[in-house]
């Protein structure tokens, strides 16, 4: 719906997620220093898997591997993920607990692109559209990384994994909602935020 008015270097983020000032600043400074007319230089924002965790239940997140160049590689979806006995840990295939280490980068849909993203998510979008499978399925989704994921497996793209120190937290559980309200006003009694939000 923005390709016709975005021009520069954007960032995507979920409506429904607090990612914190940290978060920001680093996906801000990241499209704020490519070169005029960059192409193909994607980032996203890797969370410590810490520091996503609900109290009150499993989580998903998108467990990333990156290389040298702190590169993209791969994104695996982690469908339960909690602290258990005091370890952070995760379901396999297998349905078997392994082991996740406190600092491993997960995806939460902080994304930064230039503005080249949008023609192959269109071409890519009437792919996904084309296979019957997809349309058999009314609760199919058409997910970024999904798209990121073959841009950078087909050498078209690369995608900087960022790290940063914000916590996030939402309401991924009825019982999160307190705590996600006394959070926010801890941040606001600290003066991180304005008392008036909006």
């Amino acid at each position: 719906m923005g390709k016709d008015i975005i021009k520069e270097p954007f960032c995507v983020i979920n409506c429904d997620d607090f990612y914190g000032r940290d978060c920001f600043m680093q996906i801000g400074k990241f499209l704020s220093n490519l070169p005029e007319g960059a192409k193909n230089q994607y980032a996203m924002v890797g969370f410590r898997v810490c520091n996503t965790l609900s109290e009150n239940g499993s989580v998903a997140r998108g467990v990333c591997s990156y290389n040298e160049k702190r590169h993209l590689t791969d994104v695996v979806e982690r469908t339960e993920i909690l602290r258990k006995d005091g370890v952070i840990q995760f379901k396999d295939e297998q349905g078997e607990w392994q082991p996740l280490e406190e600092n491993t980068p997960v995806s939460m849909n902080v994304w930064g692109f230039t503005p080249d993203y949008f023609q192959y998510s269109e071409e890519y979008f009437k792919e996904f559209l084309s296979d019957p499978k997809n349309m058999e399925n009314l609760k199919a989704e058409f997910f970024i990384p999904l798209m990121v994921n073959k841009l950078i497996n087909d050498g078209t793209a690369t995608c900087e994994v960022l790290d940063t120190t914000s916590k996030w937290f939402g309401v991924t559980y009825a019982a999160d909602r307190q705590e996600t309200v006394e959070r926010i006003q801890r941040l606001v009694d600290e003066g991180v935020y304005p008392n008036k939000l909006f």
